[in-house]
């Protein structure tokens, strides 16, 4: 079956990056002209993904809003005979179908993924955590859904983690099955460094088959009360029904202050309207300091 739909977990307060999410959602926050989540959608649509469920909260109402019709700006723009901005606003609505569901408490990502399980129904889709984009030269989901054509099973995007980060990820033990494609034996949620069964670590990005919804159904809530997926996902690499890819491209964490900075001047590198005096002014900048 065709992977049609995208999973976007977008109801958690974000307090990685307080005070500048305590009102506006930290997947609004820009980098460089656009929020951070109309990045993921982007991704999302170039991979072939048609429909966008968004599991979101009371205070993230402006996330819906933001791939919602404006008719009002629309008109003004067009009376203004700004069509490049017109297109650019009617692009974000008609990229794809948007579906929102609510998770009324943040009780984890599995219980978040949970939560879709009406508007995802019986299909493979993926999931895409809104902390990280990829670099779009290198994109990831492409090949992560080519793994799960090929398996048939749920497949995990996996990068090599710096060795004092080990602690900070979750990590697969793994066999490898192909050049950068693995099929995960095992999971271990923030090991120690000496205890890690390799460096791999899971990353945002995540291809599920529908069972795992019956997992999840059965996984009791761990630490902190939270329903975690990496329990969910641990049950099928066990049943060897969970594969991964050694991703190897650029990717971007925007869960922090600095990782929302350095990821904004990644993609205004990118951009030709900005980068020449961008580059002129980090230059300038840097002699001075």
């Amino acid at each position: 079956m065709r992977i049609r739909k995208a999973v976007l977990p977008v109801a958690g307060l974000g307090t990685r990056v307080l005070p500048a999410t305590k009102v506006v959602p930290k997947e609004l926050l820009p980098i460089v002209d656009k929020p951070t989540v109309q990045y993921i959608v982007e991704e999302a649509v170039e991979a072939g993904i048609e429909e966008i469920i968004f599991v979101t909260s009371r205070s993230k109402r402006a996330i819906e809003d933001h791939f919602d019709s404006f008719p009002e700006l629309e008109l003004a723009l067009e009376r203004k005979g700004k069509e490049k901005e017109l297109a650019a606003v009617r692009h974000i609505q008609e990229m794809a179908k948007y579906v929102s569901v609510r998770q009324a408490e943040p009780l984890g990502l599995g219980h978040a993924v949970l939560c879709a399980k009406e508007a995802v129904g019986d299909e493979p889709f993926v999931v895409m955590l809104g902390d990280e984009i990829f670099a779009p030269e290198t994109p990831c989901l492409p090949r992560l859904i080519e793994i799960y054509e090929k398996y048939q099973a749920t497949v995990l995007s996996l990068f090599s983690s710096p060795r004092e980060l080990i602690p900070s990820y979750g990590i697969a033990s793994v066999e490898e099955k192909e050049k950068h494609t693995y099929q995960v034996k095992d999971l271990v949620e923030k090991p120690s460094i000496e205890d890690a069964p390799s460096d791999l670590a899971v990353a945002g990005r995540y291809v599920l088959t529908p069972d795992i919804f019956a997992i999840l159904e059965q996984t009791k809530p761990g630490r902190g009360g939270e329903i975690q997926l990496t329990d969910a996902l641990l049950e099928q690499a066990r049943a060897g029904r969970c594969y991964g890819l050694n991703y190897t491209g650029n990717r971007y964490d925007m869960g922090t202050p600095l990782g929302l900075l350095t990821t904004s001047i990644a993609w205004a590198l990118r951009n030709p309207d900005i980068s020449p005096a961008l580059r002129d002014y980090m230059q300038q900048t840097l002699k001075e300091q």
